[in-house]
């Protein structure tokens, strides 16, 4: 899979290392408590997909430019503003096997610089007068903040139907991928059709990369070092236990449901619960809607001219649907 990820990097490389620059230069700031911080964000850095789908899109249509570099450190500065406010909210104190900020500097810190790094992903756009990314921006932050507060509505009752879970995973994670897609394009100014279409392809590949996420709960532990059945314990409901209680018999929605509602921290009833899954089918329509969604991608891909983006941009898209953490 590293080799995947090199061989899609490969007509944008020059471009993502100089970002890492660009990206730690658009976080600075006078406080040095501040520098230390995001000293630290840029040293744990993940994959930095978003950046990817960034200057991928942007070679797509046209060239990377200097509104390209700008867009892609809006999008990260977002990415990893949500980040340092998820880690509080989930009172997590840990991340990539890094201790979080909360853990290091405590939540007060931690909420402030959540704030500091939005604010100043607004600035980028307004300093530059890219309005149009501005408004990119501003929409996935206002969506991904809807999505987190209507999954935590639907959690407390567990009545999270299969259209309702969609909602979720299409704010909370796919409108910032296809924000991504959006921002690369718009930095090279088509027309509002074409970056409908990007921002549609964004979508669709992020519908297909939270899909497989939640797929992981039900593979063995080994592959990603979480848990089987961690969504179940956290009461989080996905696609294949949607599904699966939705198509259960009376007498089995009634048992699992309790197990979910109840029984959560009950190991035996969890992997109980995680083979039912398996065997009603559950995984398997999962699976096959993710691929569903990566090929409603594809369509739209090709409209496009082929190029050496278009070419990475597929193997985006089998990387996520096929990737192993």
């Amino acid at each position: 899979m590293a080799n995947t990820v090199e061989l899609i990097k490969a007509p944008i490389s020059d471009e993502m290392k100089l970002f890492e620059q660009k990206f730690y230069e658009s976080m600075k700031s006078n406080v040095a408590l501040l520098d230390k911080v995001t000293r630290f964000i840029v040293t744990t850095k993940g994959k930095q997909m978003r950046p990817m789908f960034v200057f991928l899109c942007a070679k797509l249509v046209g060239n990377v430019n200097e509104k390209t570099f700008r867009g892609a450190s809006m999008i990260e500065l977002i990415h990893t503003a949500t980040l340092v406010h998820d880690d509080v909210v989930d009172e997590s104190f840990k991340r990539r096997n890094f201790f979080s900020i909360n853990a290091l500097w405590k939540n007060k810190i931690a909420v402030l610089v959540g704030d500091y790094l939005l604010s100043k992903s607004v600035l980028l756009s307004t300093d530059n007068k890219d309005f149009d990314l501005l408004s990119v921006i501003a929409r996935t932050i206002r969506e991904m903040s809807e999505g987190e507060l209507l999954q935590l509505e639907k959690a407390r009752k567990l009545d999270i139907t299969e259209d309702v879970y969609y909602e979720i995973i299409r704010q909370k994670t796919a409108t910032l991928i296809a924000a991504c897609c959006e921002v690369g394009v718009l930095s090279n100014n088509v027309d509002e059709a074409t970056a409908k279409k990007m921002q549609e392809f964004g979508t669709y590949t992020g519908m297909a990369f939270q899909i497989k996420d939640d797929l992981f709960d039900y593979q063995t532990s080994n592959i990603i070092g979480k848990p089987v059945g961690i969504d179940i314990k956290e009461q989080k409901m996905t696609l294949p236990l949607i599904y699966t209680l939705k198509n259960a018999s009376p007498e089995n929605h009634k048992k699992y449901f309790a197990t979910i509602k109840r029984y959560n921290n009950d190991s035996k009833k969890v992997r109980e619960l995680v083979e039912f899954v398996k065997s009603s089918g559950g995984m398997d329509y999962a699976i096959q809607t993710m691929k569903d969604y990566q090929q409603k991608a594809l369509d739209i891909l090709a409209e496009f001219p082929d190029n050496e983006a278009k070419e990475s941009l597929k193997l985006m898209l089998d990387y996520v649907i096929n990737r192993k953490l």
